[in-house]
């Protein structure tokens, strides 16, 4: 129902927007106001959908309206539609994933780079991107041309929507042999995508999003084990998150029916590769095919997780292309010192990073695990007496990493709570209460007993068994959960 109203969606974007706006400009530790907002939206959204072609309330989009509007992860606004803004909660999240896949593409032997936002048209006119992609790039002209060499004063520049040209710039810059490939790339600069503005929404469909984005140059002898290699990946990282193998499916992207690049007897050759990894790695019978939904320069792998709502969306995708490295004249010395073509693999776990995030507020429905969660920690004096012990428990419980003198600077490495004080002139029921609203993972209580025992009592947001526990054994609870994904 959603995609066949995306012309409706514009408008349901720009009330997030205002609404979002709204809300972060009142207090937001009022809770009545929060559930009043979320009344009072529902009851638009229900008195928009009296037309059967509308979106209705089970989506994704506005179930995590509601979860970001109450934790603060992001917002929207109208003055960059298509363009997230990640409040300060959701930036800890955001940060946390790349940094969980970061190490995984390290464990892979990928080398991170960055690369420049925008790129003359003749580098997308080489990249075959001017003519199969341009209606979905920005252009990017000069006000004042004076600032330009006369050479430049008639260049078009596109921002860039993907990072492989650039990527084969950088492979192209030095001499390659053999011995040195597969070459892994990974870049996390942002990419902008000219998405029509009904379509745009929540996190799901943005303009401006970032991507784990890999590309490996490799021999045709590797295709087979670097594929085999992401499928592992994939699996490893989306079971972590909790998606099982029951959530997620696998989908052969075939050559479309026109605009693509490259002969076919290359393009049957690698929908040939794929099907064989394809076969082995998931199983015959277990993957289906999309017949002409390749990207214009090669077959793909996609991996759709489907939703609370039982809506697909794809997440994870794997490119095998002959194209870019011809049409960039990419080399490498093989072992008979002769000048060979590497093959070009695409590949992504998240996929876009903000959809990504939007599937797990789905699946977790706001109840970030430990690890991951914002808000892992708060702190409530039961009065005003208390809060000199809790504030000195604070800086223990914390972790390492952060220390607070100013002549010297922080850990490179270790563990960094987020945790936080709530001393507001408020009873311990309401308090505790806006605690669980927030999503904090933990509870912990400073009362005259634990002061004097030098004890903390703690409760888990989901179990309101309290114990008794040494600032140093929850320490090393919180580096436990850390340490193993919970």
């Amino acid at each position: 129902m959603l995609l066949q109203s995306l012309k409706r969606n514009g408008r349901i974007q720009s009330l997030n927007s205002r609404l979002l706006i709204k809300l972060n400009s009142q207090n937001s530790n009022n809770i009545n106001t929060q559930q009043q907002f979320k009344r009072s939206y529902c009851d638009r959204i229900k008195s928009d959908n009296n037309n059967k072609n509308e979106p209705s309330l089970n989506s994704t989009s506005v179930s995590n309206l509601s979860i970001a509007t109450r934790q603060q992860l992001y917002m929207i606004d109208s003055n960059s539609p298509g363009s997230p803004f990640f409040l300060p909660h959701g930036t800890r999240i955001f940060n946390k994933l790349i940094k969980f896949m970061k190490l995984q593409q390290e464990k892979q032997g990928f080398t991170e780079v960055i690369s420049p936002l925008i790129f003359k048209k003749d580098l997308w006119e080489k990249s075959g991107h001017w003519e199969n992609y341009k209606e979905d790039m920005f252009k990017v002209e000069s006000n004042d041309l004076s600032k330009l060499h006369e050479d430049e004063q008639n260049t078009i520049f596109g921002l860039k929507p993907m990072n492989c040209p650039g990527h084969c710039l950088i492979f192209d810059r030095f001499t390659r042999s053999h011995n040195e490939l597969p070459v892994r790339f990974s870049d996390w600069s942002s990419l902008h995508r000219n998405e029509a503005s009904g379509a745009l929404t929540g996190l799901t469909r943005v303009r401006r999003f970032h991507q784990d984005d890999g590309h490996i140059f490799c021999t045709n002898e590797q295709i087979g084990d670097e594929i085999s290699k992401t499928l592992k990946l994939i699996k490893l990282c989306y079971n972590t998150f909790g998606f099982k193998d029951n959530n997620y499916k696998m989908m052969l992207s075939t050559r479309p029916e026109e605009s693509y690049i490259g002969n076919l007897e290359d393009w049957n050759k690698a929908e040939d590769q794929l099907r064989e990894v394809l076969d082995l790695n998931a199983g015959e019978g277990n993957w289906l095919v999309r017949d002409g939904d390749g990207a214009f320069y090669g077959p793909k792998i996609d991996i759709l997780l489907t939703d609370n709502f039982g809506k697909e969306h794809q997440v994870a995708t794997i490119q095998l292309d002959f194209q870019l490295p011809k049409r960039f004249e990419l080399k490498y010395q093989d072992a008979n010192d002769s000048l060979s073509t590497p093959i070009l693999i695409h590949r992504a776990i998240f996929g876009s990073v903000e959809r990504f995030f939007a599937l797990l507020i789905d699946h977790y429905n706001g109840k970030w695990p430990f690890w991951l969660s914002p808000r892992q920690a708060v702190i409530i004096p039961i009065n005003q007496s208390h809060v000199e012990f809790a504030n000195g428990r604070l800086s223990e419980l914390k972790g390492e990493q952060i220390n607070y003198e100013f002549d010297k600077p922080s850990n490179l490495t270790g563990y960094n709570f987020h945790i936080d004080i709530d001393s507001r002139n408020e009873t311990v029921g309401f308090r505790t209460k806006d605690a669980i609203q927030k999503g904090y993972n933990y509870i912990i209580l400073v009362g005259d007993k634990e002061v004097e025992a030098d004890k903390l009592a703690i409760r888990s947001r989901d179990d309101r068994k309290i114990k008794v526990m040494e600032s140093s054994e929850i320490l090393k609870m919180f580096k436990s959960l850390e340490d193993s994904y919970n």
